[in-house]
């Protein structure tokens, strides 16, 4: 992880930011499913958290070795965003830069779905699934999110994303097709 490459959103008064980092965080998801990437790693530098400003911001960050950038970025998979960002150069990361782990946050959000599950697995009905998922649902998410769709599946489901405490030392482990990771770090400038 000693290069990053930000891509920045264009102002756009037609789509709303989100839409847009939506659509290019999905781009961004195939390409690393497609190419099979467990060594690219992504970051939100400009996100904001709180119930009312939750947004991952208007750069992406993508993080990896100097090759594996160029490689990613050689394939097509900007092609119809092409409109709609700023490319910056694959750069070094700077040396004094710390490091964070960047991870996607589940949460019962109380769908029908899930207190279906839930009622199956405990052997309850759904009514009484559902009654006990309420509390948990009702909570307030104050984490940025982005609306994707699955590759896998072809779900549409908002990704949040939790950027973890900055740490002096980086730790090394795969990413996910989304560029995230539980144990994993990225540079953090």
């Amino acid at each position: 992880m000693d290069h990053y490459l930000d891509i920045r959103l264009r102002p756009d008064p037609d789509f709303p930011a989100a839409m847009l980092m939506g659509a290019l965080y999905s781009k961004l998801h195939r390409a690393l499913h497609d190419l099979h990437a467990d060594d690219i790693g992504v970051s939100f530098p400009d996100h904001k958290t709180g119930v009312r400003a939750r947004t991952p911001g208007d750069r992406l960050r993508l993080h990896g070795l100097q090759a594996r950038l160029e490689h990613l970025m050689a394939i097509s998979w900007l092609t119809s965003m092409r409109d709609h960002v700023m490319l910056e150069a694959i750069q070094l990361v700077p040396a004094e830069a710390r490091h964070r782990v960047v991870s996607r946050r589940q949460f019962n959000t109380g769908s029908p779905s899930r207190a279906k599950r839930y009622a199956q697995r405990h052997g309850i009905g759904v009514e009484e699934a559902q009654c006990l998922m309420e509390k948990p649902a009702a909570r307030q998410i104050a984490l940025p999110f982005v609306q994707v769709s699955s590759r896998s599946s072809g779900q549409r489901f908002a990704l949040f994303i939790e950027h973890g405490k900055p740490q002096l030392q980086p730790a090394a482990g795969p990413f996910n097709h989304y560029g995230l990771s539980s144990e994993a770090t990225v540079p953090w400038f």
